[in-house]
């Protein structure tokens, strides 16, 4: 029986033989679509290529694509578990073809596969094509002989494929497999359609069409072939069973979920053990491919999916994490398949253990509170919106995990009624990948480069170049010339300066014609153009001049000296902290460097001493940076680090720096730090010149911050706080040595004076120093001493009442305090007392007759405050009768 990682491989290895590209899948993130959250099919990493608008060197393609599917427009998060095919994470392997064979192969090659490579019996199998068609059918009868009764035609959209309301579009065939009467459920197109006897296992897809706006259609210069077959059906189907979750390898994580859990994995746990193996896939290869939780946009999508996860965890019994404790076994099975899941395994296993440690609290309670509303339910009632929303914005409960709670009692949720809790908040916080007032601009600078072209980046070699003007933009419009004082944007066909990007803010310096001078106060990248925004200084800029352009020198070097003291920190972190450091985020800017990484709390002092000492050795060692064009498997066979889920071209550039015997990295295996990176940098580590860190902070959940200064900004800091030393050195009439020794005396002295005051004052407003103190009263068989006083602080009052306790001996106490315009109370009572009077009592008494209201602690000392002390004795009085009244 081949397991599912052969059948890929199978799939992958076939099409290769067939002149196919083997090309790996793309993030789940897509980074040329910003209309999807996640890549939820195989063309999505080719759109471009269907339209035109991008080229490669090869017509052929295949793909194992990840997938998710749990937001928007495609979500199956509500299903997963509960059947036997629906999933947030599958494999959508595919073939492509741009422009190069079309439905004859296609049908072919799918044909072949099937029946040939994986040995389906062909009598098993039946198709769909769209209702007119007739060029698929023949094929089909041609190919694979089958009959007119095995070629169903489907008039509706489900056999014909739109990229979009335009664009292309084409037909589509879909083959589906006969599981045999024994199951019920009719053929594609009956009223029984919906049934588990015929089911689909791959999509062609004929791009022959474009469709435009007025809904005329013409055929395509070029057709391509977009087909799309789910790895976990087909491997459902070639192991012989009628469940993805059956499958080799959703069965390995459904077994370890059980062993985490201690809980039967066919017990009436059975669909929970299902839940966390999806649930599993999805968010590890989220969180690989750069996605963290959060709480907006796609890290919300991945919050959910793992509490959806960790609410099951819990119906298991779980008490501990469990999540974090079963990557290792699905890195097991498709590790060597997508390594950046072992890349990421750390940073996996902490987010994961992290989130659920964090939820595990919320968890609890939320689920006593929907219990508590669902007791109050009748049978088959809908649990109200406010109730729902109130789970959401206190306990964390993402409206589809409370619908899963309640789906397996029978009941559900009033959504209009969530919608209507929700409505005030959504007006305040739009999604927040909903798009920019930027994007709204776009239109421009894609017209712009399909005119021209992309900008040519000269800035790696040099910071002067000449190029030409190839247009001006201006308040979002094309113009011919810009005169002195015209804040504009300059596109040019070359350019030294580097557009911002990975961090790294962009170039300023100078453009100049013979017409007139600008100075660019920064460099953007839109469309592969650089945006050159700048003031025009002298005379006038026109479009189609020559110019000269001159970088900033001064400027860029410091920028590059922070970029570069970047990566000796990304490494010398991981060295202090762990593997699980991932790069979150930085800024290197002119004046300074942030750098954001993966770790769940705060660096200790001496962490960052460590990390600190490590950099300046490095700066030290002054050793040549140097960069390489490779493959981007070259560059990870030499312990190349990686952003996660960066998507990179056939070629990356590397950059190494630094020297650390062992390191494993490398030509040498000696490297310190080799990072895949498009920015600038210095030519040798000693130009970075010093290396200063400012501090640790939080940027989010489970991401720390660093900032950090280089170069000469770093010795003027350390200068100033040098003069800061000395400065207090002299008031303090000692030597810089002799500071902190000076200091510590001078702490431990106001502390020695501190406490004595105190004592001083307890003794006055108790009647030290020879006045004499309040007789206590007998009230109801009870012994009550009370006093106001004044110049006391709150925090000293529950010391008084200890010592009025032990004057009185048995009894109970009452002590009212001036604090300045405001009132403090305490009371106490003897421990032979407590079973028969509270001091809480006492308080809240107390404190209502002083303007306040509740109080709290324990019988025998509590404490309240109160707005008037006028009223100590209304107070006193009030704790009186509250004795007298037992």
């Amino acid at each position: 029986m081949p397991s599912l990682n052969d059948i890929r491989s199978t799939f992958l290895d076939f099409y290769g033989r067939n002149g196919h590209r083997i090309v790996d899948s793309s993030p789940l993130v897509p980074r040329n679509d910003p209309t999807l959250m996640f890549a939820n099919s195989g063309m999505v990493q080719f759109k471009n290529l269907f339209t035109g608008a991008e080229t490669r060197d090869y017509a052929r393609a295949t793909t194992a694509q990840k997938c998710v599917r749990a937001g928007g427009k495609h979500n199956d998060l509500d299903n997963v578990g509960y059947t036997a095919r629906h999933h947030t994470f599958f494999e959508m392997l595919g073939n492509f073809s741009f422009g190069d064979y079309f439905k004859d192969d296609a049908i072919a090659f799918a044909w072949e596969l099937l029946t040939r490579d994986f040995g389906i019996d062909a009598k098993k199998l039946l198709v769909t094509v769209y209702h007119t068609d007739d060029e698929a059918a023949g094929i089909w009868k041609k190919v694979a002989g089958l009959t007119d009764d095995r070629i169903i035609r489907i008039p509706t959209d489900d056999n014909f494929w739109r990229m979009g309301p335009t664009g292309p579009c084409g037909p589509c065939t879909e083959i589906f497999y006969d599981h045999g009467d024994q199951i019920w459920g009719g053929p594609p197109g009956s009223a029984d359609e919906d049934g588990d006897r015929f089911i689909e296992i791959w999509n062609l897809v004929f791009m022959q069409n474009e469709q435009f706006a007025d809904g005329t259609m013409v055929p395509l210069p070029k057709q391509s072939i977009d087909t799309g077959m789910g790895l976990e059906r087909i491997g459902a189907l070639l192991q012989g069973k009628h469940d993805n979750y059956n499958t080799d390898l959703m069965r390995s994580l459904i077994e370890a979920s059980a062993h985490a859990t201690s809980a039967d994995p066919d017990g009436p746990g059975k669909v929970h053990h299902r839940v966390i193996a999806d649930h599993l896939r999805s968010t590890s290869f989220l969180i690989a491919d750069g996605v963290m939780p959060s709480n907006e946009g796609r890290g919300y999508v991945l919050r959910r999916i793992m509490r959806r996860a960790m609410r099951h965890a819990h119906m298991l019994g779980a008490q501990d994490p469990v999540m974090y404790r079963l990557v290792p076994a699905l890195v097991r099975q498709m590790g060597a398949a997508y390594p950046e899941l072992g890349r990421a395994q750390a940073l996996i296993e902490e987010t994961l253990k992290l989130e659920e440690t964090r939820f595990k609290q919320t968890l609890d309670r939320g689920l006593r509170l929907l219990d508590d509303e669902v007791s109050r339910l009748p049978e088959g009632g809908a649990l109200p919106g406010a109730a729902a929303f109130k789970l959401y914005d206190t306990f964390g409960f993402p409206l589809d995990l409370t619908q899963d709670a309640l789906r397996e009692k029978g009941l559900s949720v009033d959504t209009a009624g969530f919608d209507a809790a929700m409505a005030e908040q959504k007006a305040k916080a739009r999604a927040s990948w909903a798009g920019s007032g930027e994007t709204r601009d776009a239109a421009i600078w894609f017209d712009l480069a399909e005119l021209h072209g992309p900008t040519e980046f000269l800035g790696y070699d040099t910071e002067t170049a000449e190029g030409q003007v190839l247009a001006l933009v201006q308040g979002g419009a094309e113009v011919k010339a810009a005169a002195e004082g015209a804040e504009i944007q300059i596109i040019v066909n070359q350019s030294p300066f580097y557009a911002e990007s990975g961090g790294q803010v962009g170039d300023a310096g100078w453009l100049r014609t013979e017409t007139g001078q600008a100075a660019i106060t920064e460099t953007r990248k839109s469309a592969g153009l650089f945006l050159h925004v700048a003031r025009v200084t002298e005379g006038e800029i026109r479009a189609g001049q020559p110019a000269k352009l001159e970088v900033d020198h001064p400027r860029r070097a410091a920028i590059e000296a922070n970029h570069s003291a970047t990566h000796l920190v990304n490494e010398a972190l991981r060295r202090a902290l762990g593997d699980h450091v991932a790069q979150r985020g930085s800024l290197n800017a002119p004046d300074r460097l942030r750098f954001d990484f993966s770790h769940s709390k705060a660096l200790t002092a001496a962490e960052l001493a460590q990390v600190e000492a490590e950099v300046n050795s490095l700066i030290r060692q002054n050793s040549a940076v140097e960069t390489r064009i490779m493959t981007p498997d070259d560059a990870r066979a030499l312990g190349a680090q990686a952003l996660f889920g960066e998507k990179y071209g056939d070629e990356v550039r590397v950059v190494s720096m630094g020297s650390f015997a062992g390191s494993g990295k490398g030509t040498d295996g000696a490297t310190y730090s080799l990072e895949l990176c498009g920015g600038t940098h210095v030519s040798r580590l000693g130009e970075i010149g010093a290396f200063v860190l400012l501090g640790d902070s939080a940027s989010a959940a489970g991401v720390r911050r660093l900032e950090a200064l280089t170069g000469q900004v770093a010795l003027d800091h350390l200068n100033a706080q040098g003069a800061r030393l000395a400065e207090i050195g002299g008031l303090l009439k000692a030597s810089p040595g002799e500071v902190v020794e000076r200091v510590k005396a001078l702490v431990d002295e106001r502390r020695a004076l501190t406490n004595e005051l105190a004592q001083l004052r307890r003794e006055l407003a108790m009647g030290g120093g020879g006045a004499a103190g309040p007789e206590a009263k007998q009230i109801n068989g009870i012994s009550f001493l009370a006093q106001s006083v004044s110049g006391v602080s709150g925090k000293d009052l529950p010391a008084l009442v200890d010592e009025m306790k032990a004057r009185v001996g048995s009894g109970a106490v009452l002590l009212v305090a001036d604090t300045g315009g405001k009132a403090a109370v305490a009371a106490g009572v003897t421990a032979d007392l407590v079973a028969r009077i509270s001091a809480v009592d006492l308080v809240r008494a107390a404190a209502e007759a002083l303007g306040g209201k509740g109080g709290g602690g324990r019988p025998d000392m509590a404490q309240a405050g109160g707005a008037d002390p006028s009223k100590a004795a209304e107070a006193i009085a009030a704790a009186e009768s509250v004795l007298a009244n037992l």
